[in-house]
């Protein structure tokens, strides 16, 4: 099977497009790259304003021709789709699914936009855009559709494939005093992480975002509307809840669990640098031991990195600590460390922190966050200032790898801290606590199990993420040319960095939003010993393959580009 092009004979002719603009209310666009305004005049005020935009998420997320990310070096740049229906409810959804089916087009689905992998984009395409679809409802006791008597009601909110985990964050805490587990970035879409797995700061105390999925309106690839839940369709629900973004399906709407809200959130920051090799090799062993008797537990998530120059940076995260008891959680480590300036400097104070939970993603007054500045947008848009580095990125290389729990053991921490330390003299190496879920409670490990997730996850205590590149290279942009040599070398030594973690770890889990888009055994990494079952589900819901996203289940029966089947 081909999938056609424009320059294909078999292209739909205007009148076919002219009768799918009628049956989705006239929403058919046209995207545009976000620079072609710079291609024919690249002093003018709208190339202007475009470099000035592109470092705010939402605006860029509100472009169908729009993606976070600008590409990844010799995978993937942005390219806009030929069409793009605005989804504004399933049925429009539906009509597109139907269209690309009967007309074999390449199809991709966007959200947020957020994908790494570069699957949120693709030319020659019909894309299906939920942004407008970003509805956010509130629900006392939620029961999913068919399971009234099995299951118990429970506090829930359900959002549209468009809402971003800004707005789930405002209706859910800021207006409702309750919890949602999502993301970390604000302007990631629900919908595309909860399909992937879904991490956020508190993992350990509430599990993946899938685990908290309920239920979910997803349009199949025979152009159906389908409820399902763990009653009806349970192996597409299940699919859905980790099975990876855009391979099922398009979801059109999820309701999610929520939980209370601890009364705080808080965490510790601060930077450290060793003087030599060695005080540096204690460093990291100091801070696994403390890690292990001090942190290892439902509270703590969020990060250290590990850097080349023998500087330990801690940006750590938790929840429902208050003020002594966080700081009882790191002023040994703290002491420690101050008690020994003769090997160490101290970069950046060492401290705790902690806030009203409720009040957490209050953007006006919060100097951590940026407002989207554009007029008419809602108060409560903003984003981290520390996830500014990001947007628009250019990617160099990427990889992670979930390290086990056993790995904290008194006999096998010393072979740890070797290995980060011999990782780490190839590249920064950040473990991120809160994406594995060893220590957490029983509840998130118990209800993530029920996930598509790889369950690695269930017994790893972090996710190490090794990854870099550049500012944005959108193309068209002017004066944005990429050193691919420079870029090259950095890549090798992201993959230098992730050898020496895989010398320890040989078959180490990777996680699928936050991964290596060359990694030659992603069916493995991602999905671990339910790549087999999401198999069968991807052959009876969708055996032609209508929905492919690089490295997604089934995609090894396709092209790298999604238009050549293979077998």
């Amino acid at each position: 099977m081909q999938r056609v092009r424009p320059s294909d004979p078999a292209w739909p002719k205007p009148a076919e497009w002219a009768r799918l603009r009628e049956a989705v209310g006239g929403n058919l666009l046209e995207p545009r790259a976000l620079f072609a305004a710079c291609e024919t005049a690249p002093a003018g005020m709208a190339c202007v304003d475009v470099e000035k935009s592109v470092l705010n998420p939402f605006y860029v997320g509100d472009q169908p021709g729009g993606t976070t990310a600008s590409g990844w070096l010799d995978a993937w740049r942005a390219a806009p789709s030929a069409y793009a229906v605005k989804a504004r409810h399933a049925a429009d959804v539906a009509a597109a699914v139907s269209f690309a089916r009967d007309k074999r087009l390449r199809l991709v689905v966007k959200g947020g936009g957020h994908s790494y992998q570069g699957t949120s984009n693709a030319a020659d395409s019909l894309l299906v855009w939920t942004r407008a679809m970003n509805e956010v409802t509130l629900h006392d006791a939620f029961v999913p559709r068919g399971c009234e008597r099995k299951a118990a009601p429970v506090s829930a909110v359900t959002a549209g494939a468009g809402a971003m985990w800004v707005d789930l964050y405002h209706a859910v805490t800021t207006v409702a005093g309750r919890y949602v587990q999502g993301g970390g970035c604000l302007s990631v879409g629900t919908a595309g992480l909860v399909q992937s797995g879904g991490f956020g700061s508190y993992s350990k105390g509430f599990g993946t975002a899938a685990a908290s999925l309920l239920e979910a309106e997803v349009v199949t690839a025979d152009g159906r509307v389908r409820t399902v839940n763990a009653c009806r369709d349970p192996d597409l629900f299940w699919a859905l809840r980790g099975g990876g973004g855009g391979s099922w399906g398009v979801v059109t709407k999820q309701t999610l669990r929520t939980f209370d809200l601890p009364t705080y959130f808080g965490g510790a920051y601060g930077t450290i640098k060793a003087r030599s090799e060695a005080a540096y090799r204690r460093l990291i062993a100091r801070f696994l031991e403390h890690y292990s008797s001090h942190l290892f537990n439902p509270h703590w998530g969020e990060q250290v990195h590990f850097n080349s120059d023998n500087t330990m940076t801690i940006s750590m995260g938790c929840q429902g600590l208050d003020d002594a008891g966080i700081r009882a959680a790191w002023q040994p480590f703290f002491a420690w460390v101050r008690a020994a300036m003769q090997d160490f400097d101290v970069c950046e104070e060492l401290g705790t922190y902690v806030g009203s939970a409720r009040h957490w993603w209050d953007v006006m007054g919060n100097p951590s966050m940026i407002p989207d500045w554009r007029p008419g947008t809602p108060a409560y848009h903003g984003w981290w200032r520390g996830d500014w580095s990001e947007l628009g990125i250019f990617l160099h290389g990427y990889d992670s790898l979930w390290l086990p729990a056993s790995l904290l053991r008194p006999g096998r921490r010393a072979a740890l801290t070797e290995t980060l330390f011999a990782a780490s003299r190839h590249k920064e190496l950040q473990l991120h606590f809160n994406k594995g879920l060893a220590g957490g409670t029983s509840e998130a490990i118990a209800a993530t199990r029920e996930t598509a997730t790889n369950p690695q996850v269930l017994d790893a205590f972090v996710l190490v993420i090794i990854a870099d590149g550049e500012a944005p290279a959108y193309p068209g942009m002017p004066d944005r040319a990429v050193d691919k040599g420079a870029a090259r070398q950095d890549a090798d030594s992201i993959a230098a960095a992730a050898a020496e973690l895989r010398k320890l770890v040989p078959e180490a889990g990777s996680y699928v939003s936050e991964s290596n888009y060359f990694n030659p055994r992603w069916q493995a990494d991602y999905w671990g010993e339910n790549y087999s079952r999401l198999r069968e589900v991807k052959a009876r819901y969708d055996p032609t393959g209508l929905f492919f996203g690089h490295n997604g289940v089934g995609s090894e029966n396709w092209s790298r580009d999604g238009f050549t089947r293979l077998r």
